[in-house]
């Protein structure tokens, strides 16, 4: 008994094996966009991180204050950190806390003049702690979000300061 040839190949046809590739290409342009913003987003917490330790020290400042005007203190509340992803950190006279992100690593679409966040000592309720009035005063909560200056894109920012 003799066995026939057969014509059908079993594989893939160069069209299927296209489709195929067309269909991941789009899947992956779809992905990298979101994917880029999510790793923007993770050195924006260890942004917020590395500003743990000067939010400390400024409630420590403004509530063990044996005087109502604490700006001038708090100008030197905590020491210039800086690291990977933080450039500079700064606290102005009531208090404000700003992190300037380092932008040659937080890339994404952050800029040099849009990579900044700030975190504002929040006194009984909603009222901005006053730095020439509020000494002695203890700190409620801290609100968080683009700095004034070279602010950093919302979309960027951790989801407690997106919800605050």
């Amino acid at each position: 008994m003799t066995r026939k040839r057969s014509n059908y190949f079993r594989g893939f046809t160069l069209i299927e094996l296209m489709v195929v590739i067309a269909i991941i290409g789009v899947l992956g342009s779809l992905a990298l966009p979101a994917y880029q913003d999510y790793a923007v987003r993770a050195k924006v917490s260890e942004m917020m991180a590395a500003a743990t330790q000067c939010k400390t020290a400024v409630t420590e400042a403004i509530s063990t204050a044996s005087q109502a005007d604490v700006s001038a203190s708090l100008l030197t509340a905590c020491e210039n950190q800086t690291s990977k992803y933080v450039a500079n950190i700064k606290v102005d006279a009531n208090g404000v806390i700003t992190v300037e992100g380092n932008p040659s690593t937080l890339r994404g679409n952050t800029t040099a003049t849009a990579n900044a966040l700030s975190l504002s000592p929040i006194q009984a309720g909603t009222t901005l702690l006053v730095g020439t009035t509020d000494g002695g005063k203890p700190i409620s909560a801290w609100n968080c979000g683009p700095a004034a200056t070279n602010p950093l894109d919302p979309k960027y920012l951790p989801s407690s300061c997106r919800d605050a």
